[in-house]
């Protein structure tokens, strides 16, 4: 550290303009990773559906061009292009100053999904170039900027026959770590976007050599659409889809639900069309309704005997697919990427609402009724079941103090920071692992076959599995309510299964339990996907490894085919230990996949990463809320 301590004025900087922006980018945007660059076209396409809210948009066109830049066009009203009162025409306030905009109040809308009036000026200061045009009035009015400065003035460039707003920009490779777009999480968003507005029409196009394609979503049914599509892959409990709407006190609230035969919940909520992952004051509002509607019609009609203790929350939603999006004219969020909604008056109108509006479902379907409560009672039983399972274990955890499973390979080193567990199918590939390891850091837990479907499995089940008892008294952590992070034995947990379907699917499993019952262990950047070859290549004495038939085409081809000895592995059971050692268990060689969150990803998306395009996803993985993996080369 420097020794000058000198603290004077000279040492205060003042960041002009977009300066702020470009300095620390994270504020505004969440991150300059993959997520902080597709967060630039959502803040654009924002606007546009902002215009749809209003009234006068019902078109938006986003094409993802050539050189990975963004284009996004809507035939709203345009962005007022006269003169502004700071001197300078209002277009170019919009695009180059912070909190500058028509949603506070002066009644260019009513509601928006924009909070802070930053979002077109902070693309702009995030991008190497950006270029606006304006169609109104017959006139095309175009204005360029570089890196959030104006490189020309607001002038008319052409006539037009059109009305709308065309913002075409590329993010800067200054700021971003990462520029490729990714066309499967912009269309997951768009398509969301689409379900929410109920007839606006939005295309995603693709113009990038090798991959073009397009999209268009339009749904007249709106958010019953999206529940019926998020139920797509799942056996409904009932046929109808309930749907509710209604205003109060300035709030415009719509409700739909489902329950499937599954055993969570996915809940989806929105403000003016903004994702709010971390819920808030209008989910409170719709779990207190449903909590309190159902158990008041189950007393009315003996579902509940008066001895009987009201059904939880949790036992309602057991199965659910539900999707909540309020209109509001001032919405309270915290912070700039609005994950959580803190009005008050949302609560109580979404509450309102749905409570009238499930009553009078219920009343007119009764049969609905008795099924939903029907497994919500099941639901409590097995909770009680599973907590006296979890009692059971934690007392038995005391009497015999830290009991690691028989199986378990340990390793010597009692530093967590130091030390990674490898999770591997079967007592064969168990052997293997055993023998290539480094025993100082390195352990091993074989798992007997495929571990439960957590997915399709209740809590009192899942806790009587011999698997999964093994791998939650090995890490040490605790499940659910009980987690601890603080205890855990190993800072990787890595998944190594073999490169086949049956491996596959395992991974799959896993993934779920931890995704389920686990999701701070992947929040903490914790688990790992470990990438065992296929193939062994060797030609003239010399060896390579292949971890799919492309890769080994692809080498075939260049090496030729003569004289090639090819060994391919069914199972990691058949590597012998200085094999493994060279692919999956040295530090310095092996190919590790870092399994992150991402709120924009879908199940298709994370089957096609972790397990190739020739994998059948099942679809009872992460239905939401988890992203693909990065590449780690470690």
């Amino acid at each position: 550290m420097s020794s000058n301590t000198d603290y004077d004025q000279s040492q205060i900087q003042v960041l002009e303009g977009l300066e702020a922006v470009r300095k620390r980018p994270g504020m505004y945007i969440g991150s300059t990773s993959a997520r902080g660059l597709h967060h630039l076209v959502y803040e654009i396409v924002d606007n546009a559906v902002d215009e749809a809210l209003a009234g006068f948009c019902d078109t938006i066109e986003v094409i993802i061009h050539e050189d990975n830049s963004i284009s996004v066009f809507d035939n709203g009203r345009g962005i007022p292009v006269g003169m502004h009162e700071k001197g300078v025409p209002a277009a170019q306030l919009v695009f180059t100053t912070l909190h500058a905009g028509g949603k506070f109040g002066g009644g260019g809308y009513k509601v928006s999904g924009g909070l802070h009036g930053v979002g077109a000026s902070v693309v702009n200061a995030l991008s190497e170039w950006l270029k606006v045009e304006i169609h109104q009035e017959g006139n095309v009015y175009s204005q360029n900027y570089e890196r959030g400065n104006v490189k020309s003035e607001l002038t008319i460039t052409g006539k037009t026959k059109v009305r709308g707003t065309f913002v075409h920009f590329k993010p800067d490779g200054d700021i971003f770590e990462e520029l490729i777009y990714d066309f499967e999480t912009l269309k997951q968003r768009l398509q969301e976007m689409a379900f929410l507005m109920r007839g606006l029409k939005i295309t995603l196009e693709d113009k990038r050599p090798g991959e073009e394609r397009k999209v268009e979503y339009k749904y007249d049914g709106g958010i019953k659409e999206f529940v019926a599509y998020r139920n797509r892959n799942k056996t409904p409990l009932y046929d109808k889809i309930m749907y509710c709407e209604g205003e109060r006190d300035g709030v415009v609230v719509e409700v739909s639900l489902q329950h499937n035969d599954t055993y969570v919940e996915n809940i989806f909520s929105f403000v003016n069309n903004i994702t709010t992952p971390e819920g808030g004051t209008h989910l409170s509002g719709f779990k207190n309704a449903l909590t309190k509607t159902l158990n008041d019609y189950a007393r009315k009609n003996k579902y509940l005997k008066d001895q009987d203790k009201n059904l939880s929350g949790e036992d309602i939603r057991e199965g659910l697919t539900a999707v909540i999006s309020i209109k509001i004219n001032d919405p309270q969020f915290e912070g700039q990427t609005k994950q959580k909604l803190g009005n008050s008056e949302a609560r109580g109108a979404v509450d309102l609402i749905l409570s009238e509006g499930l009553t009078y479902f219920l009343e007119q379907n009764p049969s609905v009724a008795k099924i939903v409560l029907e497994k919500s009672i099941m639901a409590n039983r097995a909770r009680e079941a599973a907590r006296k399972a979890r009692d059971l274990t934690r007392r038995k955890s005391a009497l015999d103090g830290i009991s690691l499973p028989g199986k378990l390979a340990d390793c010597s080193d009692k530093d967590p920071k130091n030390c990674e567990i490898y999770i591997v199918e079967g007592d064969s590939a168990g052997g293997s692992a055993k023998s290539a390891r480094s025993r100082q850091t390195q352990a091993i837990l074989p798992l007997r076959g495929k571990i439960l479907n957590v997915e399709k499995s209740r809590l009192d089940r899942i806790l009587g599995n011999n698997e999964i008892i093994s791998m939650i008294t090995a890490f040490g952590t605790g499940i659910s309510d009980d987690f601890n992070i603080e205890k855990l034995r190993y800072h990787k947990i890595i998944i190594m299964t073999d490169a086949d379907v049956d491996g596959a699917h395992i991974r799959t499993l896993l993934l779920t339990f931890f995704y389920r019952f686990m999701p701070e262990l992947i929040e903490n950047g914790v688990i790992y996907i470990a990438q065992p070859p296929l193939y062994k290549v060797t030609k003239n004495k010399k060896s390579e490894y292949v971890y799919n038939d492309k890769a080994l085409e692809k080498l075939l081809n260049t090496l030729g085919k003569d004289n090639i000895v090819l060994q391919r592995y069914k199972g990691l059971g058949e590597m012998d230990a200085t094999q493994l050692w060279d692919t999956t268990m040295d530090p310095e060689k092996r190919i590790l996949l870092k399994v992150e969150l991402d709120d924009a990803a879908t199940a298709d998306e994370i089957f096609t990463t972790l397990m190739g395009d020739k994998v059948e996803p099942r679809r009872e993985f992460i239905e939401t809320h988890a992203k693909h993996v990065k590449n780690l080369d470690i």
